[in-house]
This record gives C-alpha cells, structure tokens and sequence, in this order.
C-alpha cells in the first residue's frame, strides 16, 4: 500500500481529507501538524487525526525554526506585501512543506496532499516547495482532484458528520482563519464582502481601539545585526520574545490591517489579518535602518523589499533568488545594532527613541552651522552642476 504524508491542521478540510483519501486512493494516510503557533488549536490534534483515520501522526514543533530562518530574514529584508499584509501565512507554508516532504523521505512515501482550494495562494507555496525539494514526489491536492465532489463547506461538513469524522468546524462559525506565532488572518463570512467593516469579535489576538488603554506604553527593542534581542532590557529567544511583543500590542490594538488584496491566481480576495508583535518589530527596524544605513544602500534596498515580498507571497521560497537577495541584506544588517524606544497608543506606533553605536546621524553635521565636513558655500557650485542638464533643457527649449 502506497504513502501519502498529509499536511494536517485540525480543520474541517484536512480533517476530511484522511478519510477521503484513503477511499479513493486506497492509500495509508500519515499526518503531519506543524506547530508554528497556534496555540490552543494543536490541543488534540494527534488523537483527531487518528480518530480520522491517519495511521501515524507527526507533531512537529517548528515555531523556533519558523522566527530565525522564515521570519526574521523577512523582516530583515523589510518586505511587505501591497504595502500593509506582513506575510504571515505567505513564509509558514513553505516550512511546512519542507518537513512534510522530509517525513515522505523518512517514511518511505511515494505522495503528499494539502487542503489548500485551487482559487488561492497556498496551493502555490505548498506544490513549488515540494517541487523544489523533492520532484519525485507526487502531489496530491483534493479541492483540485476530479474525484473531489464537495464544492462548498457545507458539503464538506456534512460528508464528515455521515461518516462521524470529528470537525471543530460548525454552520455557525464560517470562518476561514489560520494563525501562528507571528499572526492570524480572517477571510469569509460577511468579510467577503469589501462593503462590510469586520465585526469587533473577528479580532482574537489585539484589542479593538476601543478597548484598547487610554494610557499609552513604551516598549524598547534591541537588535543585534537586524534580529531582535531584548524587549525592555529583557534577553529573550525568539519564541517568548515575539510571544512577549504580541501580548504588548495586542493589548493596544496594534497591527490590525484589513485590505483587498490581489491573489497570485488573478483573485481579488479581502482579508482582515492581527499581526501585533510582528507591526512592532518592523516599526522599530526601519526606525533602525534610518540611523544606520547610508542613503544609496536604502534606498536600493527599499526597491529589493517589493521584490523580496512578491517572492515570498508566491511561494517562491526556495529559489537561488532569494537566496541571492538574503546574502545582500545580511551584508546591509552588519551594522543594524542598536536600541529602539516606541509608545503604543490606540492601534498606533509612534517612534520614541533610538540609539546605536554605529549611527551615521552627526548633530553639528545635521545642524545649520558650517561644520569641517560642511561649508554651505560649497552648495552653491555643486546645485549648478546637480542642475546642469535641466538648465540646459529650459534653454534649448525657451523656458525664460
């Protein structure tokens, strides 16, 4: 009987899926649950997945690896997806994959599956992962599958409830939601459409502005080389540093971001994401990078984000590219060493301090006296040459 390794989450649609699989593939089912995060939804999931019918369970807890090799060198690279989505969900699939096909390895399977629909984005960084690592391995996607017959989630609640599969997923909470250590999103429901603003119990992990404090908060960060270190003088591993952060803007009501934003597959899609910890840590490295980087450096490096943040959203994780790009922001991050103070206040972050030894900020340079690095007369021949061409321009072409 053939393998088939199976990116299991607990939901309604992996749920399913074990049972589904081994009826139409005659296949032995292994389940894979990754821990990236999320918190009470991994309570159960080894005995849910048996009771569905997996032969062999895997729990692998990946949340320590996921900060330091998927987060951080995101962060690092300042990339943003569409100017507001941190990518939360975009860097945790490709991880995923990479243990799934891992455990094929290890178990001798011939097959991995994943839950994702054939309308969104993680089918993409499911399959390109599992082609970039193992090619041999055959993938299979039920939503994509001819035998798949279940077109909506009531279909598939329904087929789990005849054959007394085990679902959290009910009628009544409809939403498609995935979370992590670094975030949760929200899509579905009324959320489908643009028209409606999300209702105040969407949010699970931030305050809403109006339960947020009336009294602001400082935090202050510390980063060593662009990676984070310390929160309020505190030394912290990845893990309870960003859990940490998390706890501190969440009770804020920072980093609650809801857009319209455009799938790979040429879908519109609305999602309402909570990224508290992580809208924390991306403020207080760009506060940062202002101090410590030069000009050309930046700004060049402002231009690789937007390059850097469609990879990732696409799934293109393991690609020499992106690995090209990483050896340039680490070079860029050598001297990103230095504290940063923020004050939280009603879903806002707003720069309170910042120091490093490596700053290229000079007080005499930046004020209006004559400095030995700065004669302002020496202004005035360097805009005539700066301008040379313009003026030029406006003579051939008879401004004045």
């Amino acid at each position: 009987m053939e393998k088939v390794v199976l990116a299991y989450s607990g939901g309604l649609d992996t749920s399913i899926m074990i049972h589904w699989l081994k009826e139409n593939y005659d296949c032995e089912v292994i389940a894979m649950c990754a821990n990236l995060g999320q918190a009470e939804e991994m309570d159960g999931l080894e005995e849910k997945a048996l009771k569905s019918g997996a032969s062999k369970v895997f729990v692998e807890d990946l949340q320590d690896e996921f900060i330091r090799d998927y987060i951080y060198p995101t962060l690092k690279a300042g990339a943003i997806y569409e100017n507001k989505y941190l990518l939360g969900t975009s860097f945790g699939r490709p991880l995923i994959a990479k243990r799934q096909v891992e455990i094929a390895q290890q178990e001798g399977a011939s097959m991995v599956a994943h839950g994702a629909t054939g309308k969104g984005n993680d089918q993409v960084r499911f399959e390109l992962t599992y082609m970039a690592l193992d090619p041999s391995l055959t993938v299979i996607a039920p939503w994509k599958d001819s035998k798949w017959d279940l077109d909506s989630r009531e279909e598939c609640i329904a087929y789990a409830e005849k054959r007394q599969i085990p679902i959290s997923q009910s009628k009544k909470n409809i939403y498609s939601e995935d979370r992590n250590i670094w975030h949760i999103s929200h899509e579905g429901g009324e959320l489908e459409d643009p028209g409606n603003a999300p209702d105040n119990g969407v949010f699970t992990l931030s305050s809403t502005i109006e339960d947020a404090p009336d009294q602001a908060e400082h935090v202050e960060i510390e980063f060593e080389q662009g990676r984070p270190v310390s929160v309020n003088g505190q030394a912290l591993d990845p893990v309870p540093l960003l859990r940490l952060l998390n706890q501190i803007g969440g009770r804020h009501g920072v980093g609650q971001v809801d857009m319209v934003e455009n799938r790979l597959v040429g879908i519109k899609s609305r999602g309402v994401y909570e990224t508290p910890g992580g809208t924390i840590l991306y403020q207080a490295h760009q506060e940062l990078e202002q101090l410590v980087l030069d000009r050309e450096t930046r700004h060049y490096k402002q231009k690789l984000a937007l390059t850097y943040a469609d990879i990732v959203y696409n799934g293109r994780w393991f690609t020499p590219l992106r690995a090209a790009m990483d050896a340039f922001v680490n070079q860029t991050q050598v001297n990103m060493t230095g504290r940063v103070k923020l004050k939280l206040y009603k879903g806002n972050v707003i720069p309170a301090g910042t120091w490093s030894d490596k700053s290229l900020y000079l007080s005499d340079l930046a004020s209006f006296s004559n400095t030995e690095l700065y004669d302002q007369k020496d202004a005035t021949g360097f805009i005539r040459v700066f301008g040379l061409d313009m003026k030029v321009n406006g003579m051939v072409n008879g401004h004045g």
